[in-house]
């Protein structure tokens, strides 16, 4: 195990680009080089030894290098890591409220609007935070990686169509429940294993953003994409809480002016790569998949079976009995109505 840098909780050492102790921090990613989150992390990184003159070096791990989306977890709660980015999918049984991202068709069709609420959300930026903090995680931001899509071993256009289909989940128990509505198997699996499952035919089919279906190259084990647009990814950018309180006042805003900043950037990136993947995946000839694109009235098919698994996060999976979901949606609502 790795140890905390600069000894202890704290280990800032004194002010930033003016004397003080230079600063080596660890940031695990869940993805690799090249992938939205990996490059998002890379070019915090540079901003922050750009800002501080080069004393704060923040080392910039990729999925696997410091073991699996659980693993890494445990990490930045231990101190072991200072920094991560995470997936509220896979620390949906630590903190229940997280799973609110699993709601199908909860948050608006278009991914700006849904990125606009994500940087202004109470019901996330504060309520939510809180939550996760009761774990030793802080959570600096929420951004979307692209509206999610599935691929699939046969076409899938209507809730029936994923009667009994085996379909690749995160842990979280909600992302379960969304999938037990349409009548799929849900079958959560760490994506390192995914490619292999597709192709021996132990999963049926899975969901993520275009451009890590491109990357991850899961399209040459797929006959289909259905363009659901039924949820978008959100990451989160975290930091140990205990030691992101012991750094110095100055190196506090550095990082949380960085996180802002990072928001467009990142929004950028998460456009940029899902546009290219989608040509990507369009014109593999080698390797071809039919797009599959929803009209409205089957998406709403998939809505009206989504709806209920609501109630099973007010009643099943909150602990303060919805008031985050209710408290969300209503900022929805007057984001939809602007």
């Amino acid at each position: 195990m790795v140890l905390a840098a600069c000894g202890g909780n704290g280990g800032d050492g004194g002010d930033s680009g003016s004397g003080g102790e230079t600063q080596n921090w660890k940031f695990v990613t869940e993805e690799v080089k090249g992938q939205v989150q990996y490059e998002y992390a890379e070019e915090f990184a540079k901003r922050m030894k750009e800002k501080s003159d080069g004393q704060v070096n923040i080392e910039v791990y990729e999925y696997g290098g410091l073991g699996t989306e659980s693993d890494q977890v445990e990490q930045l709660q231990s101190g072991a890591v200072q920094m991560a980015i995470m997936s509220p999918g896979f620390t949906g049984n630590m903190v229940k409220e997280g799973q609110i991202f699993a709601l199908h068709f909860l948050f608006p069709d278009s991914v700006k609007k849904t990125q606009e609420i994500l940087n202004t959300s109470e019901a996330l930026n504060t309520d939510l935070v809180d939550k996760y903090k009761e774990h030793s995680i802080t959570p600096l931001s929420f951004w979307t990686e692209g509206a999610m899509q599935w691929t699939s071993s046969k076409k899938i256009e209507t809730p029936e169509d994923f009667q009994n289909f085996k379909m690749r989940t995160q842990t979280s128990p909600l992302i379960l429940e969304s999938y037990k509505a349409y009548g799929a198997q849900p079958t959560p699996m760490s994506w390192s294993e995914l490619y292999t499952a597709l192709d021996r035919g132990t999963v049926e089919g899975q969901e993520n953003p275009i451009f890590f279906i491109g990357d991850a190259s899961f399209h040459e084990v797929q006959d289909y994409m259905t363009l659901s647009n039924h949820n978008n990814y959100v990451a989160m950018t975290t930091v140990n809480t205990d030691w992101f309180d012991g750094l110095s006042e100055d190196l506090q805003k550095m990082v949380t002016e960085t996180t802002e900043e990072m928001q467009e950037w990142v929004f950028e990136e998460q456009k940029k790569q899902n546009e290219e993947y989608l040509e990507v995946i369009k014109n593999d000839e080698e390797n071809p998949t039919e797009i599959v694109e929803l009209s409205e009235e089957q998406r709403q098919a998939f809505k009206e079976k989504a709806k209920p698994v609501r109630d099973f996060y007010r009643n099943e999976v909150s602990t303060v009995d919805g008031k985050i979901l209710d408290k969300l949606q209503k900022e929805i609502e007057e984001a939809n109505a602007e």
